[in-house]
């Protein structure tokens, strides 16, 4: 199965040249489509990954001791994300805005991935 989101992101960690190696990272949200497979990919790039949800205790804590936090894949209506969004982008080195940070991403690997699965079929 595709996880074109949780790839997205990491590109989108990639392509700001943002280290993951060693970071401590905070994944909000345990979904098989996307908080269990972004984690999974930045624990195999050598980061330090903590799940946090909605049962998770001092989520605030968690959250200040990262160095990375992803959790900003939404989509709601009003063209918001998951996040306050000035309230977040007041603390953070970079931020992904909604929309128009992850989304594209996705549609990107999904072509992408689309693009790779044709040729191999037709060779």
């Amino acid at each position: 199965m595709s996880r074109c989101t949780p790839e997205g992101i990491v590109r989108l960690l990639d392509a700001y040249d943002l280290p993951i190696a060693g970071k401590r990272v905070c994944v909000v949200g345990r979904s098989a489509i996307l908080g269990k497979p972004v984690g999974l990919l930045l624990l195999a790039r050598d980061a330090t990954v903590t799940f946090c949800h909605s049962r998770t205790g001092d989520l605030a804590a968690q959250v200040a001791e990262a160095d990375i936090v992803v959790v900003d894949a939404g989509y709601n209506p009003g063209n918001v994300g998951d996040v306050e969004f000035s309230v977040a982008a007041s603390r953070a080195s970079y931020i992904t805005p909604v929309p128009g940070g992850v989304g594209p991403m996705t549609i990107a690997v999904l072509m992408e991935q689309t693009a790779t699965a044709a040729e191999q079929r037709v060779s």
